[in-house]
């Protein structure tokens, strides 16, 4: 009996312990999925309208890699550098910004936000690509 309570005791805090690392793991990585209604593009790479899961490839606190995946994770579209952007607030959903780009051109991403974070990623175009967007240019990205 006594063995018993002991032994279903540390099974609880084996399984608490999993499943709380669990659920860190989308906010460790950044793990978001966002949905285009037009193509987009990133450095080097066009995408069609369509769901993508963003995310960084490690959980340290400086990571700056990023890699766009297909929502399942089966079909890997970029990994980018980027770096730190900071905005003035948080919001709730998660915020892409676009740069401006010629026309006929699908829309660049400037950076994204991961939801409530203050500082997101910003990514790394050659010079003078994207160009500096429109104060209109930030948008919840499930518009």
């Amino acid at each position: 009996m006594k063995y018993g309570i002991i032994g279903s005791c540390f099974l609880s805090v084996v399984l608490v312990g999993a499943f709380a690392t669990a659920a860190r793991a989308g906010e460790c990585d950044k793990q978001t999925y966002l949905t285009f209604s037009a193509p987009v593009s990133v450095p080097g790479v066009r995408l069609p309208a369509g769901t993508y899961l963003f995310s960084h490839l490690d959980c340290s606190s400086n990571s700056n890699l990023l890699r766009i995946t297909s929502p399942n994770g089966s079909r890997l579209y970029a990994t980018l550098l980027v770096i730190p952007e900071r905005r003035p607030t948080a919001t709730d959903e998660p915020t892409v910004v676009f740069g401006e780009t010629r026309d006929g051109s699908p829309r660049a991403i400037k950076a994204w936000f991961y939801p409530g974070a203050r500082v997101g990623d910003k990514l790394l175009y050659r010079k003078g690509y994207p160009q500096t967007p429109p104060p209109s240019g930030s948008i919840p990205a499930g518009n």
